[in-house]
């Protein structure tokens, strides 16, 4: 484990349907309440992509009810963007928008340079291996960061 384990985190990418919902679901299985989770896009003009649904589902992490968000709606629905000890953005463009918006109050924001599996590959099986790609480099960046599963 890198540093100490935040008590909140949220995860952004760019639409909240493909990396974002799949590390909120994982820290969820991984550590259950131990840590308050969210995730937010810096827009909301995708519904959950249904690849990331299927390879989450191999690791019995569920999607299926992730209803995407932007960070404007985040902070309309109650979650404070100030609210959060760390974020974590799986794209340039959040952490551009992660950066910005903590601009105000003092924030920790991490970016994991993780893989846009979104085109990528031509028939199904390929395009489920870019989505598992990009799932297993999520998964191996928050055990780093995180430390081992507490609550599988």
């Amino acid at each position: 484990m890198s540093a100490e384990r935040p008590q909140s985190v949220l995860f952004c990418c760019d639409h909240n349907a493909v990396r974002s919902p799949m590390a909120e679901g994982m820290m969820k299985k991984f550590y259950g309440t131990e840590i308050y989770v969210q995730s937010a896009g810096v827009k909301n003009d995708l519904d959950i992509d249904g690849f990331s649904v299927a390879v989450c589902a191999e690791m019995d992490v569920e999607l299926n009810r992730h209803r995407t968000r932007s960070f404007e709606e985040m902070q309309e629905w109650g979650d404070d963007l100030s609210g959060f000890d760390l974020v974590v953005a799986l794209s340039p463009a959040s952490q551009r928008q992660a950066l910005e918006l903590t601009r105000y109050f003092h924030l920790d924001v991490e970016y994991w340079p993780i893989l846009d599996p979104t085109g990528l590959g031509e028939g199904r099986e390929e395009k489920l291996n870019s989505y598992r790609q990009a799932r297993d480099q999520i998964k191996g960046r928050i055990e780093q960061r995180f430390g081992p599963p507490t609550a599988e």
